[in-house]
Order: structure tokens, then sequence, then C-alpha cells
């Protein structure tokens, strides 16, 4: 028997002009009374009539996006993409017809939906249906928007679940995907997919070979960014640039370097990254340098009551940069050498004292000056010069637990502390 043909009505129900009753000066009713018509809810004065315009679009084709729209078809697509998110789970045939159906002009929709549940329940369903191989998918240009809503997403819903295990578990496992991604960001969204790196970085948690791999990749390509954005912290010198994103971006980068580089098998490939050890160095002379020309948050402070707490983006910056540093330096004679040529050494021990705006710095360098000088007796014997002619603060070595002693004409610099017997 052949099925009848269903045909939409020429003239569809529209919401393009909806007639509302207000009150003069009182509150408005709600926009779709219930019941019947009627001029008011029974209390007397004078009323009337105001015509408000709305969606245009018919009530079969809702944009979702307007309160009106919103309120049509919500209730329907949550119990449906909570329904296709049960179906999914644990399903391959499920998750594979969904997909085929809903990638990536559905998902697209929804992501972009006014309702916040229907955003996540979204979310919920492309978790479900994602793998490695449908990750690649989102590197097309077309589809590629898809990884861009569910960041936005997260940034905007910090509480939304299922968009932060979308881009920790599937997209951040994707190196190509990364490099893409970030080039279609605004600063402020790198921020926050790089503050989502850090918190997979930060994971204890033992990692595959492949894994680590992905970590490394990331680890060059962080580095490349740092490398070319390193000047924009700069900026912050100035009272007015507190919020400058681009800074703000380069701070973070530096925060995730420093993260990676205390794992052992990303320390070893970032020590051998070309250039990155230098602009480490160079950036920590540029900003102290700036913080002694002028006063800004690179000058060094040190509040005696110890009561008023900075807040500031760049508070921290030098701490960090002299970790990264040391790190970077840790049982690598090449690495230490390097610093040495660069006047690095001086460089760390001028900032070796208690600062506000960089806490833990005095830690951070005795730190590095450690690292420095560790199986290395020419920064050791520069050290030993440096304390010998007045140019080192013998007070801030004994803080490091070193101590110059001379020997056979030669000054020898040497730890203070006892060897366990």
């Amino acid at each position: 028997m052949e099925k009848p043909h269903v045909s939409l009505p020429e003239r569809p129900f529209s919401c393009w002009l909806r007639v509302h009753l207000y009150p003069p000066g009182g509150a408005a009713p709600p926009p779709f009374p219930r019941g019947g018509g009627g001029a008011g809810p029974g209390r007397g004065g004078r009323w009337r009539r105001r015509q408000r315009k709305l969606c245009p679009r018919p009530a079969w084709r809702a944009c979702g996006r307007c309160r009106v729209c919103s309120g049509r078809r919500s209730p329907a697509l949550r119990c449906s993409l909570q329904f296709l998110g049960n179906i999914a789970a644990g399903n391959g045939d499920s998750q594979n017809s969904i997909w085929k159906c809903a990638f990536p002009d559905l998902f697209l929709t929804c992501l972009t939906y006014s309702d916040e549940k229907i955003v996540s329940y979204c979310c919920m369903v492309l978790f479900t249906c994602l793998n490695s191989e449908r990750v690649r998918e989102l590197l097309d240009p077309g589809n590629l928007p898809v990884a861009l809503h569910v960041l936005r997403v997260y940034k905007e819903q910090l509480d939304s679940e299922w968009s932060f295990l979308i881009v920790t578990e599937h997209l951040l496992k994707c190196p190509e995907l990364v490099k893409a991604l970030y080039a279609k960001l605004s600063n402020q969204e790198r921020v926050t997919l790089l503050e989502l790196m850090m918190v997979k970085v930060s994971d204890k948690n033992p990692v595959s070979s492949e894994e680590m791999n992905v970590f490394v990749r990331h680890a060059d390509f962080l580095a490349d960014c740092f490398q070319e954005k390193c000047g924009a912290v700069l900026r912050l010198t100035a009272a007015a640039a507190a919020e400058d994103e681009e800074a703000l971006v380069t701070i973070r980068l530096l925060d995730v370097l420093c993260e990676m580089t205390s794992n052992s098998s990303q320390l070893e490939h970032l020590q051998a990254f070309p250039g990155l050890l230098e602009t480490a160095v160079d950036t920590l002379r540029l900003t102290h340098l700036a913080g002694k020309q002028a006063v800004n948050i690179f000058t060094a402070t040190h509040a005696v009551t110890g009561q008023e707490e900075i807040s500031h983006p760049a508070v921290g910056f030098k701490s960090h940069l002299i970790r990264l540093i040391g790190n970077l330096c840790y049982k690598n004679k090449e690495n230490q050498d390097k610093v040495y040529d660069l006047d690095g050494i001086s460089l760390i021990l001028d900032n070796c004292s208690i600062d506000d705006n960089n806490p833990f710095v005095s830690q951070w360098a005795v730190y590095a000056i450690r690292n420095l000088t560790e199986q290395n007796e020419q920064n050791q014997a520069l050290i030993a010069q440096m304390e010998h002619k007045g140019l080192a603060d013998s007070s801030a070595l004994q803080s490091m637990g070193l101590e110059i002693q001379q020997r056979d004409g030669k000054l020898i610099l040497q730890s203070t502390r006892k060897k366990p017997s």
C-alpha cells in the first residue's frame, strides 16, 4: 500500500507577531499565556495592546536561538539527545549510525543552541561517538568548527564535564588538531586551551609510549610559540596593559613548559630544543632590566607587613623563568655552559632576594644555581670569583648551602651540607 504523502502547510504557523497585554506601569504577563484570551488577569484598570516582533521562522523550522524557538523544541530535543547518548554507550553500531547522520551539521546546531542542557547533552553524545579516527576527521576545514565550539562551550560553561572530557581525552591526543585549533582561536580561547593542556600534563598517572610521543610533539609546538611571543610580556610594564591578552598567552605558555620540563621524558627533549634556553635567559634579562628602569610588576618589592596580596597576571613570571632555566640545565653540561656564555649565572644570583611579585623566586634561584654548578667546575669557579670580588652576596650563597674556600691559590665553591655518614 502506498504511503500517503504528507506536505507541509502552505502558510505554516509563524511567531512573527504576538499580541501581549500589558498593564500600564505593571509587570508584563508571560509571553505565551495559557488558557483563553481575556482582557487581563482580572484586576481592574485600563489595558493597552502592544505588538512585539519575535522570531520570523515558522514553528516547524525553529532556529533554536531565540526565546520563542527554544521554548518550542527544547524539551523534545533534550530527550532525543539523552536517548542517543544512551543507545550509543558501548554500542559501536549505534555510534557509527549517529556519527553518519549527525556529523557535523547536527552537532554544530546543538553546540550553538541557547539551551545549556541541550549543549551539554550534545557534548555527551559527541564524546561517546568520538575515537582516534573520528578525531582526525575534525582536521577537515569544514569540520574544525565542531572542535572550536566544544572548546568555547567549556570556556563559557566551566561546569560542563563533557566538553572538558572531549578536549582532554580526545582533542589533545591529536597534535595536528591542536595546532589547527590554536591558529583559529582568540587569545582568550588560547589561554583556555593551555589551561586544559596544563591539567593533562600535570596528571601523574602513567602514560603509554604513544601518549608520551604526543606530549613531546606538543612540547615542540609550545616551545615554538613561546619563542615567538615571549616579547609580548614586556607590555605588562605599563599599568594599563595588565590584561593584555597576548601577554597572558605567553604567561600560560611558560607555565606549561615549566610543568613539561618537570617530566623526565619531556625534559630530555626540551633540553635539546634549539633556542629555548637562550630565549628563557634573554627574557629573564629583559624583564629584570625593565623592573630596574622603572617601577612596575617586574620590580622586586618586599612589603614589611606581608598583609597585602598582589593580584596581577605576571606575578611569578620571573620565578617561572628561573625554574625553566634550572630544569633545562639539570644534569646537562651543554646547557650549563650555555648559561655561562650568556652571563646568566650573575643574572640568576641577582634574583635571590625576597620578591613579593615573584613568590619563591629565591628558592627557584637556589635550585637553578645547584643545577648549574653540579659537576661543572667552570660555573663553580665563576661564582667563587664573584663572591670574592663582592659581586655575589655571600649570605645568598649561604642560603643556598654554598661557601667559598681558598685552596692552593684557587677559589673553590663547595657545599656546606654535611654528607651522611
